[in-house]
């Protein structure tokens, strides 16, 4: 993956970007302007996640699939611009990740397909092109949703056709455009009720308007490297998760809540900290400081005397790092992963994966690939492209596991000759019924229809930590609590980690089902999960109850009823 330029800045150079046609080389330095300028801004796009829930990752997926587009494109020779939009379109395909980045490959392929054959971009072809990918993304999504990157899409190809009526000079047309981007972006909430509930914008719409400005910000002149604002990082310190690794002298995690009672002088205060421990952190937010330092077993509660001097202390969490690393090193010690074996003619499924001991599972019940990913790690068109191509045969199926992951393995399948289908498993337990229905050397279609039907035979569960104080769908949660979905929905909130398993599996009206199979997370000490489990056990004799190792991260259980 290379970096692309940073493109010249000067109102003189961006005179002489203006007076020149929009030919292959000039889309090519707007593709570079746009990339940097989401690059730039792409942790505020994060940031307007939804749910609390770790998966802000919109800007994460929206560069990446930008970055392989601009590689497909950064070395090439041509000139016509409708060759240059075509493989940048092709880029953006094989690069996509999440539906925000296949959207907008979407969008990317709508609009190459306008200008397919032509030497420069005009004003008339900037609007058709714009047109055509409003068009082509809408036609890519099986249930359209309005308030979200299509809207803004859509109100971006109105106003570039209204336009037109004012001026043929696509650079005045897309300083227009930027202007109907911001305005559809900041009304998404209006359509969108999850997004008012939420109190934020569309993610993908304010991707797509930073994509469009960085364009003109270039033709301006004008900087691409200065946010247009700052993330909060007090809840980037989380309250929990040992490093995978843990350097001599880091025994104990210890984080910590406080408030001063005076400005906090933090050169003086981080340089205490150093006497003491590593990995020191600090976030701030109305007021509010969070500290997080790893500190060896004699020292661990030194922080936390030091701390009161400066201030009160709202809220102290402290983990033992060695004693989670074993747990996570005898985990990730199972049995090295078995993929079923594939002969030519027979089904093969391709399996995404969110850990380690998620991926074994999978791979014991028949996958012939894995592909790691799932929330913050969606994989790429290509990655899943990949996992198959080279497999024995040409009939292939594939589990996204993931909402975030469906659209990538539709797109995989429009572009291999294989006969291939997409089992919208939308949780890692929706997969596995759907796998335990494979027939190997069944007829595609049938197995296809009778593994879809699987989907329906389980109820997910997702334990995890807000990440943001929020109201949705009734439910009030404060960050760092324990928070609930059941089959995606935020159900509920609470402070305690088996209280919230316990508040899950009576909302989800456990009596009706027989097995409760706990996957815990890769951050889950073995026996916290364990402790968990004997009191679901406890509270349910009749019930089966397994606990098996899944390695996701972000995630303390995931939980499947069947």
């Amino acid at each position: 993956m290379t970096t692309p330029p940073q493109p010249e800045g000067s109102p003189e150079f961006a005179e002489k970007i203006r007076q020149q046609p929009i030919d292959g080389l000039a889309l090519k330095n707007l593709t570079s302007a746009a990339l940097t300028w989401l690059r730039t801004n792409h942790e505020i796009v994060n940031a307007l996640n939804v749910f609390p829930v770790p998966d802000g990752d919109t800007g994460t997926n929206m560069v990446l699939t930008m970055q392989s587009a601009y590689d497909e494109i950064e070395n090439t020779p041509k000139f016509r611009v409708g060759e240059v939009a075509n493989d940048l379109a092709q880029g953006a395909l094989m690069g996509a990740r999440g539906n925000s980045g296949v959207i907008l490959s979407q969008l990317w392929r709508g609009f190459a397909r306008a200008l397919d054959g032509q030497d420069v971009i005009n004003g008339q072809t900037l609007a058709n092109a714009f047109a055509t990918a409003r068009d082509t993304a809408y036609k890519g999504v099986v249930r359209p949703v309005e308030g979200t990157i299509l809207t803004v899409a859509k109100d971006i190809a109105a106003a570039a056709k209204a336009a037109l009526a004012i001026t043929s000079d696509p650079f005045e047309i897309l300083e227009i455009v930027v202007e109907a981007a911001d305005a559809s972006v900041e009304y998404t909430p209006e359509l969108l009720d999850v997004l008012k509930d939420a109190g934020v914008v569309d993610a993908g719409g304010k991707g797509l308007f930073f994509i469009l400005e960085g364009m003109l910000r270039f033709s301006k002149g004008m900087s691409l490297d200065t946010a247009v604002a700052t993330v909060q990082p007090l809840s980037a310190i989380k309250l929990e998760g040992a490093m995978q690794t843990v350097e001599p002298g880091q025994d104990y995690e210890v984080v910590i809540d406080f408030r001063p009672d005076k400005p906090l002088v933090l050169e003086k205060y981080f340089g205490a900290l150093e006497e003491m421990g590593t990995s020191i952190q600090i976030g701030e937010g109305d007021g509010m400081y969070r500290m997080h330092i790893h500190v060896p077993t004699e020292k661990r509660y030194e922080p936390i005397d030091y701390t009161m001097t400066v201030g009160t202390i709202t809220k102290v969490h402290m983990e033992n790092l060695l004693a989670q690393i074993g747990d996570i090193e005898r985990d990730r010690q199972t049995q090295p992963l078995k993929l079923a074996p594939v002969e030519p003619g027979q089904i093969a499924v391709v399996s995404i994966s969110p850990g380690q001991g998620i991926a074994n599972v999978f791979a014991s019940l028949g996958a012939a690939a894995i592909v790691e990913g799932g929330q913050t790690m969606n994989p790429s068109t290509q990655d899943i492209l990949h996992a198959f191509e080279n497999l024995p045969t040409d009939k292939i199926i594939i589990l996204p596991n993931n909402k975030n992951i469906i659209l990538a393995a539709r797109a995989a399948t429009e572009v291999t000759v294989k006969q291939t289908a997409v089992i919208p498993s939308r949780s890692v337990p929706q997969g596995l019924s759907a796998l335990l229905r494979l027939v190997p050397d069944g007829d595609f279609d049938a197995v296809v229809q009778d593994m879809t039907s699987a989907l329906d035979d389980v109820q997910t569960g997702e334990i995890t930590t807000a990440t943001r104080s929020v109201e949705i769908d009734g439910v009030s949660v404060e960050e760092g609590e324990i928070i609930v979905l059941h089959n995606g929905k935020l159900i509920l909130s609470s402070d305690d980690l088996q209280d919230a398993c316990l508040g899950f599996l009576e909302k989800a009206d456990i009596e009706d089902y027989e097995l409760i199979t706990l996957f815990y997370g890769v951050d889950l000490p073995k026996t916290e999960a364990f402790r968990v489990a004997d009191v679901i056990r406890e509270k349910y004799p009749d019930h089966e109850i397994e606990v098996q190792y899944g390695g996701q991260p972000h995630y303390q259980f995931i939980i499947s009823i069947e």
